[in-house]
């Protein structure tokens, strides 16, 4: 498995996001979080793979837990990582919420602990100042930020007065922001972006379109499955389907590899079962062509998607008409 090396740390390119662990927006059921979800683990570690990503709002907590169970005996195979819910994270909140999250997990250190969405009111020294006495303490061994605008990013690092290892951030091919000016300062900076729903939750893996529509909560409410869009993200979906032909892959594979393409990132997708792990992992050894790198860009630069407040009444619309 290759490697991202920041700060002194080697992460596996490729991970595991954990939020469907016991969660039911996913619609996985308890068989999945009570059997599958270890077998994914244990396979994930047999692969290389040393990154696992969790937070303690993914179902209230059991996600910790259950990832927490699966590691047990592979401490020192594993890079976890969680996140704090930022309601009021004064510095006694988030000292606090660490160790409980330590605690579900049954580890003594969690090995990246993130701020899992900026606060607008809380000020962001009060949470820095919790997270430098949790690193203080050994509780936490980095810090990181989720869904941080560089600026933010940077004003946490300059508050922490120590490195803010990374930043976890919405990134695909649908969702390229995070490709342009901060990802040139963490390779500057010796940082790293970690790459959540870098399959488009669903869309970059090619089974989907405007007459087939995913279940499950989750994708119902995101405005990349709507109709109008599914059938709009057609070419860039033929591209990815032509250049995993060309490798004989999958378009999730070509869709992850382009991903982990740029330094200093790393991806962590989920996994509804060990086949799709195991062809997530496979994604971090497919090597693109600069020229098919271009050509999926290009192709991901000409699909414009309604979002935000526009596709709020479509949204809306097709929830009830699933209920």
């Amino acid at each position: 498995m290759r490697a991202v090396t920041v700060d002194g740390v080697d992460i596996s390119v490729i991970g595991l996001g954990t939020w469907q662990f016991g969660s039911k927006d996913w619609g996985y059921g308890d068989e999945y979080a009570s059997n599958e979800a270890g077998k994914i683990v244990h396979r994930a570690l047999d692969l290389g793979v040393n990154l696992f990503d969790t937070a303690e709002i993914y179902a209230r907590g059991r996600s910790e837990t259950i990832l927490g169970a699966a590691i047990a005996g592979h401490r020192d195979s594993v890079f976890i990582a969680s996140k704090i819910f930022p309601v009021m994270p004064i510095a006694s909140v988030v000292e606090q919420r660490a160790r409980a999250s330590a605690k579900r997990l049954g580890v003594d250190r969690i090995d990246l602990y993130q701020v899992h969405w900026p606060n607008p009111v809380v000020p962001l020294k009060t949470t820095m100042d919790g997270m430098r006495r949790l690193l203080d303490a050994g509780v936490i061994g980095h810090v990181g930020v989720s869904n941080f605008s560089l600026a933010r990013w940077r004003k946490a690092e300059a508050l922490l007065g120590r490195p803010v290892l990374s930043n976890q951030v919405k990134a695909s091919l649908v969702d390229r922001k995070p490709f342009g000016e901060m990802l040139e300062w963490a390779q500057a900076n010796d940082r790293m972006i970690i790459a959540y729903s870098p399959l488009g939750q669903g869309l970059l893996g090619a089974k989907y379109d405007a007459t087939h529509r995913p279940s499950g909560p989750a994708r119902q409410m995101n405005p990349l499955f709507l109709p109008d869009n599914l059938e709009a993200a057609g070419p860039l979906l033929d591209e990815l389907r032509a250049v995993a032909d060309a490798h004989g892959s999958t378009p999730a594979q070509v869709a992850l590899a382009w991903v982990v393409s740029h330094s200093n990132v790393v991806a962590i997708p989920g996994a509804s079962n060990v086949g799709q792990l195991e062809a997530n992992v496979a994604a971090a050894e497919l090597l693109l062509g600069p020229d098919e790198i271009a050509a999926l860009t290009a192709a991901a630069e000409r699909f414009e998607p309604t979002r935000g407040l526009k596709a709020a009444p479509a949204l809306v619309k097709g929830r009830f008409s699933h209920s």
